[in-house]
């Protein structure tokens, strides 16, 4: 009987072990991992993925698939992973429009903070404003003094309703008193040929997706919209310098795991993401992009959305957009 104990003990210690948090975090990842972009390829978001997926796989030994699913403003990818097992094998890398999002839209399939555990945001984005080379200004002033002069002529793309980018071309209107039209595209990539075309006037893009547009000559750089100059353009002001007192913003990008992610898992996810974004070639390969690398505890991530959430509610309310 003594023997059928000390068995029985084993047997429960063993499973106990082997189903634990701490043992399935000291074993993590024994599968493949999914990072869902909820955008088109392209992208910010879509770039830092790949890279933070290529080099997860390395130091991990696991494929680390990137799934595009664009839609709703970064909604329908970010709901599939809200709703997908809190294991650590499904995660999301959102951009700012999640945290843009519930001023724009009365209901959410999700709950912005509490469906979603924080693991680390992963860069930053300076945006630039740019405008069609048809377009006779070629400073900020001068397009605030254009706009003035031709009230409702003047036209800016967005990646999409309620991105950041739509949100800094309407908090530019709301500073600069500028009559504009808003028109929305399905994702970034999309609107670059009729800016480029002159078919519409402006745009406030990531420097990682206009940064080609601009090196070509296809369109005009105006300022970026960050508080210090982009080392990527040193030589393009800021909104601040170019005559805007007071105008800024960025994107930005992290991963979120499902709400109830083991927290062991989420660290561990956190360590050996801080560590590729801290890799010399990492830092060197995203800032030639014009994407400024990241990092820190999943605690700072979650601080930072309550923060980025406060922040576009105001920018939203002060150019009177309305939840739909």
């Amino acid at each position: 009987m003594r023997a059928l104990r000390v068995a029985a003990y084993v047997a429960a210690a063993l499973t106990f072990a082997v189903t634990s948090p701490c043992a399935s975090a000291q074993s993590f990842p024994v599968k493949p991992i999914t990072i869902v972009v909820p955008a088109p390829p392209g992208g910010a978001i879509d770039i830092v993925a790949r890279l933070v997926g290529q080099n997860l796989t390395a130091a991990w030994g696991q494929p680390v698939v990137v799934d595009n699913r664009p839609g709703a403003n970064g909604i329908l990818g970010t709901d599939l992973v809200a709703k997908s097992a809190p294991d650590g094998y499904t995660l999301a890398l959102v951009a700012g429009s999640h945290a843009i999002n519930p001023s724009i839209y009365r209901k959410l399939p999700f709950n912005t903070i509490k469906s979603f555990e924080p693991v680390v945001l992963t860069h930053q984005v300076p945006l630039m404003l740019v405008v069609t080379p048809s377009l006779p200004v070629k400073s900020v002033k001068e397009l605030v003094a254009y706009g003035h002069a031709n009230p409702g002529k003047l036209s800016f793309a967005s990646s999409g309703t309620g991105g950041v980018p739509h949100l800094s071309g309407e908090l530019f209107k709301s500073m600069a008193r500028i009559d504009m039209i808003h028109i929305p595209y399905q994702g970034s990539t999309p609107a670059h040929p009729d800016l480029a075309g002159g078919r519409v006037s402006m745009m406030f893009d990531t420097l990682a997706a206009i940064k080609h547009l601009v090196t070509t000559g296809r369109v005009r750089s105006l300022a970026v919209t960050t508080a210090t100059r982009s080392p990527v353009v040193p030589e393009v002001p800021t909104m601040m310098e170019a005559g805007l007192p007071g105008y800024q913003t960025s994107s930005w990008g992290g991963i979120l795991a499902p709400a109830g992610t083991p927290k062991a898992v989420v660290d561990k996810l956190n360590a050996q993401i801080n560590k590729i974004l801290a890799e010399p070639d990492v830092r060197e390969r995203l800032r030639n992009l014009g994407i400024e690398p990241a990092g820190g505890t999943p605690e700072q991530f979650g601080k930072y959305i309550q923060t980025e959430l406060t922040k576009w509610a105001k920018v939203a309310s002060d150019a009177g957009i309305q939840p739909e």
